[in-house]
């Protein structure tokens, strides 16, 4: 009875070493995933940051940031009223630069975000679709990444006059008979449009880096990546 128990206490500790050997073998494993994605999603905001930030990088991008719809029913009848011919261009001309003027203080917030990325779910993420981690990210990260970017959008906003010149508007428009007051405001609507456009580009990114390996310019990726391929 002697014998079996230690042979018993033997063949235990022989599966609890494995076990454990094979939990830090995945663990290790899941940390260079998420390590990887992680590099990714930073390139991705690199690429988008550097991009919309630059002149006209929203204004003259598939994300250009339009009059919202409540507000184009004051630019419209504002189209006849001297001095408010060209409101609406001058709107989206302010809002696009305030959106510019954000992404260059974006990287930071972003970064944040990307660095509570556990490997947890690193390899559903990796194996997942083509933009698998940038959904992540905003599932995760986009609430969090919205109220921090507010105060940004809201200081471009008044960088550039915009909020300024749109209560004038607004107040020429509530001055028009038979019109109903209005007062759409163009912080939340800026501040959303942004974050569309950042996400974006760094799906496009991601799904880059997962299709060519000639994007993958770190070992890192090449490593983490090569799995997926396979």
């Amino acid at each position: 009875m002697i014998g079996i128990s230690i042979n018993a206490d033997a063949q235990f500790g022989k599966l609890l070493n494995q076990a454990k050997e094979a939990v830090l073998e995945k663990s290790a494993d899941g940390g260079q995933i998420a390590s990887g994605l992680k590099q990714a999603l930073e390139l991705g905001v690199g690429d988008a940051v550097s991009s919309l930030s630059a002149e006209h990088g929203y204004l003259e991008s598939p994300y250009k940031i339009l009059v919202p719809e409540e507000a184009q029913k004051v630019t419209q009848k504002l189209a006849l009223v001297p001095g408010f011919q060209n409101v609406e261009q001058d709107l989206i001309d302010k809002m696009n630069q305030a959106a510019e003027i954000a992404a260059t203080k974006a990287a930071p917030i972003f970064m944040d975000a990307i660095k509570q990325m556990s490997f947890a779910d690193a390899k559903d993420i990796l194996f997942g679709e083509a933009d698998a981690a940038t959904t992540y990210l905003a599932g995760t990260s986009r609430e969090s990444l919205y109220a921090s970017f507010l105060p940004v959008i809201q200081e471009s906003l008044d960088e550039v006059n915009a909020r300024s010149y749109w209560k004038k508007a607004v107040a020429a428009y509530n001055k028009i008979p038979f019109s109903k007051d209005l007062n759409p405001e163009l912080d939340d609507h800026v501040n959303q449009k942004a974050l569309d456009g950042m996400f974006s580009l760094i799906q496009e990114k991601e799904a880059g880096i997962r299709a060519d390996e000639r994007l993958r310019s770190t070992d890192l990726l090449r490593d983490v990546f090569a799995q997926q391929d396979k």
